[in-house]
């Protein structure tokens, strides 16, 4: 990582304009260049250039995308961007599109490569790899390859598939990467962003974010204005930091609302009425509603119809609570505060052109005759800004570390139908397996360690000398940043021999614990 000057005020022209393209990595990439601190914002490829310039950007990141450089219909840029004089650094998609509105070649070969990649840097002194190990690993995600530089451009990368994973143009302060440097599974990634930043776009790191919690809640007065709210609390990281800042916004005016689904994990009602209650004082509703969405559930077996369900019964339990606090207390309640990150948004298809993954409860998944405005204060925020910002609020540690934990709960951790029995299997399954990992000293390590059960499964064991037919868990161990990319976690072999163990004997109807050992991608971090 670059050394970095102490923290100055915000100037307002060292902006960085973040071009998407459909990635999903478009926030993150804005999100690691404000790490490095420097200022940006996030255009979409839609967006005219003169307009793009307009804003007087001290450099320009063209992001990655899904589609195919000579696909029909694909996104293009005005070759204006790259004669305007300001500095512009490709990645992937952005790398492509650069190399050929330059004149480069592009092939379409075969020579796909997914996941982490070995890199060969062929100019260890050039602008972008200063300092960076000749051979490291990179994150690829590409189908087409970059076979030929355009004129005026030095290759400074490749990898055995690929003859041009990196150029560079010193003299036009144009650069670009074939791989993805913003994700943490690129080694060096950040290094070399800030070597385009500091190096290559001449900019000095002197943007801080220490004032998203001051903004923040200037923005929720503006919103709220002297209504009420509430928030839903899931016992979740998310929902709880933005339940602390609407609380340090409005005050008493926020009503927070916990809803016993049935689908929480063993003794979390009793940490949320605990734990989060005296670190903030808030006002806390607990509403048992087990039986209702049990019922909702019954012989619902399809993942995106399960968070439909939940997402639909949660307003309707917030509808009630809204009706019960006016009851109690007078004034309507206009305003649903919800914990929604950036991740849930993208894997929503909520992101400039990217596909729907997966519908989150509280995105895709909520009704269409929604009586209550959103509050969404944490919307373009990762989890780990999502900590620090919680630090920042003064939540414990119990709370601001915790692992995450997805709001439709254990509903979407049984692969089959959801039933109170399954739901009390899995609970024992996954409260050994957290025990066990807090035993081993692993909680720091992991990013976190869903317990799935394959409820429509079953598998032959022996268990007290008989034959079994019983029921498999997964563990799910995975290390992760920002949940856009994870990779499994390598826990050892003791650890997870004892899970296993105590599983299989402590566990009725659990017969067999396997391992997923998958990255995302290919797969999500969730199994539905």
């Amino acid at each position: 990582m670059s050394s970095v000057p102490p923290v100055q005020s915000q100037p307002e022209n060292d902006t960085v304009l973040v071009v998407d393209f459909g990635a999903q990595y478009a926030q993150l990439i804005a999100r690691r260049v404000r790490e490095a601190r420097v200022y940006s914002e996030i255009v979409p490829s839609s967006m005219p250039v003169a307009e793009m310039l307009a804003k007087n950007p001290r450099a320009i990141i063209l992001s990655g995308g899904p589609s195919s450089v000579y696909e029909e219909g694909a996104p293009q840029l005005d070759r204006a961007i790259f004669e305007a004089g300001v500095p512009v650094f490709g990645m992937c998609y952005g790398f492509q599109l650069m190399a050929t509105v330059l004149g480069g070649t592009v092939d379409n070969s075969g020579a796909r490569e997914y996941g982490r990649t070995p890199l060969t840097v062929s100019r260890s002194g050039s602008t972008l790899f200063e300092g960076v190990p000749d051979k490291h690993s990179v994150w690829m995600s590409h189908g087409d390859a970059c076979s030929a530089a355009p004129e005026g451009f030095t290759v400074t990368a490749s990898t055995d598939v690929v003859p041009v994973a990196a150029f560079e143009n010193d003299e036009r302060r144009l650069y670009g990467v074939q791989y993805h440097p913003e994700v943490m599974h690129s080694e060096h990634g950040q290094q070399v962003l800030e070597h385009f930043l500091y190096r290559g776009a001449g900019i000095a790191p002197n943007w801080t974010t220490t004032n998203v919690v001051d903004e923040q809640v200037a923005l929720i007065r503006e919103q709220v204005g002297d209504k009420r709210a509430i928030c839903g609390l899931s016992g979740g990281v998310d929902s709880a930091v933005a339940a602390a800042l609407v609380q340090r916004a409005i005050g008493d005016r926020l009503t927070c609302v916990y809803v016993d689904h049935g689908l929480m994990r063993k003794g979390e009602t009793e940490q949320v009425e605990k734990d989060f209650v005296a670190a903030t004082g808030v006002k806390l509703v607990v509403v048992d509603a087990e039986e209702r969405f049990l019922t909702a559930l019954k012989g619902v077996s399809d993942p995106e119809q399960k968070r439909k369900i939940i997402g639909r019964e949660f307003i309707r339990v917030f509808e009630q609570a809204q009706a019960d606090i006016i009851a109690d207390e007078g004034p309507a309640v206009e305003f649903l505060v919800q914990g929604t990150l950036y991740p849930d948004v993208v894997e929503s298809g909520g992101g400039t052109g990217t596909a729907n993954i997966k519908s989150h409860h509280n995105v895709g998944g909520l009704p269409e005759d929604l009586e209550f405005q959103l509050v969404e204060p944490l919307r373009k925020l990762f989890k780990d800004e999502v900590r620090m910002v919680g630090q920042e609020l003064g939540l414990p540690a119990e709370i601001v570390q915790r692992q995450p934990f997805p709001g439709p709960g254990l509903g979407i951790r049984i692969v089959g139908e959801v039933t109170k029995e399954r739901l009390d299997l899995l609970r024992e399954a996954d409260a050994i397996a957290r025990e066990e990992l807090t035993l081993a000293g692993l909680d720091a390590e992991i990013w976190q360690c869903p317990v799935v059960l394959l409820a429509d499964v079953r598998s032959v064991g022996v268990q007290g000398d008989g034959r079994t037919y019983g029921h498999p868990i997964v563990l799910r161990p995975v290390s992760s940043e920002d949940a856009m990319t994870a990779d499994w976690s390598r826990l050892p072999y003791e650890v997870l021999a004892k899970i296993s163990t105590r599983i299989t004997n402590e566990v009725k109807d659990v017969n067999r614990v396997v391992l997923d050992c998958t990255s995302k991608p290919p797969g999500t971090i969730e199994w539905e």
